[in-house]
């Protein structure tokens, strides 16, 4: 079965109540919850606030809250929840997750050679390497803007940088809901295959469920028995990573995919069956896998963001951390 007729059946599963394509609202928001709080202190402190925690919980929840927008957008960004992984590790025969191209253009070019494209296979890494590096930029800004606003040698324009300041901090718990959204759907195995709803028309040796599962596994029943406690609980420790980001997302991407037979093999089982404890506990370990990863890659996006340039025209954040350049032009234009 491909993607493309599962996008053709989506007006009739969303227009369900309860109906969800993702982890469905109480997995998004739990992902967020729990990577915010667990944040270390090194970062700003406005991001381990109880309202910056809700907040991101919520905004993890928007990028499904704005489906069914209108047809463009919907036609443009609805691929971009997902990716068709084949049994073989590869999109369509085409480029494999853990060697991905650095851009979604030539992720396309790569498609397009083996007579597919990314409204076919989704380009799920792509929305979580954008969003990755916006908030790296938005973290620029504030660092900048947070120091701008206490160097005396600025004085004249502190309340232009502490305004700025603060609206940028509204914008960062917008980005990190936006990629918290998108790392979730990363750590959903349905999400990360073409056996995304039921096996598919594919060589299925082991009997695996035929029925549409996708709603029931990350919906219903994450609603029903996943608590964040224990979400929380089950979080790996911090991890670091020295590559290029699009290396660490394919890899984060592949270890999901890992987990596509496994969740087949427990539906199986029973493990979904009303009560069977299994069916929670993996939902409950892949939500944990979403906040870790989460967790982390807000850290490195902080850690990034001093290396980057910020405003018109561009200024070194190192250079402005140094007090060797004043920052006010190139943050409030210059045309």
């Amino acid at each position: 079965m491909k993607r493309v007729i599962a996008v053709g059946l989506a007006a009739i599963v969303i227009a369900v109540p309860g109906a969800v394509l993702g982890w469905g609202s109480s997995g998004h928001r739990m992902i967020g919850q729990a990577a915010m709080r667990a944040l270390p202190a090194a970062l700003p402190a406005f991001l381990r606030t109880p309202q910056a925690v809700t907040d991101v919980g919520e905004y993890s929840r928007e990028p499904d809250r704005l489906k069914r927008a209108g047809r463009a957008f919907d036609s443009d960004r609805d691929q971009g929840h997902f990716l068709d992984l084949g049994d073989d590790g590869t999109v369509f025969g085409g480029p494999k997750v853990t060697a991905l191209p650095a851009t979604r253009a030539d992720y396309e070019k790569a498609l397009q050679a083996v007579g597919q494209d990314s409204w076919k296979a989704g380009y799920l890494p792509y929305s979580i390497l954008e969003a990755y590096q916006e908030l790296t930029q938005d973290f620029a800004y504030w660092r900048v803007e947070k120091f701008a606003e206490s160097n005396p040698a600025w004085a004249e324009h502190k309340a232009w940088f502490a305004a700025d300041r603060a609206r940028r901090e509204g914008q960062i718990l917008t980005a990190i809901g936006n990629l918290s959204h998108f790392v979730g759907d990363g750590s959903q195995p349905l999400h990360v295959t073409v056996h995304f709803n039921g096996w598919g028309d594919f060589p299925n040796p082991n009997n695996y469920a035929q029925a549409k599962l996708h709603a029931a596994f990350e919906g219903d029943l994450v609603k029903a028995t996943v608590k964040l406690s224990d979400v929380e609980a089950q979080m790996a420790p911090p991890r670091s990573f020295a590559g290029p980001p699009e290396q660490r997302i394919g890899a984060y991407l592949a270890a999901t995919g890992s987990q596509v037979i496994p969740l087949y093999e427990m539906e199986k089982a029973g493990g979904m069956q009303p009560g069977d404890p299994r069916g929670t506990a993996f939902a409950t370990r892949q939500i944990a896998v979403g906040a870790a990863e989460l967790r982390d890659m807000i850290v490195l996006a902080w850690q990034a963001s001093d290396r980057q340039s910020v405003g018109w025209r561009p200024v070194p954040v190192a250079d402005v951390l140094a007090g060797k350049i004043d920052p006010y032009q190139a943050l409030s234009g210059v045309d």
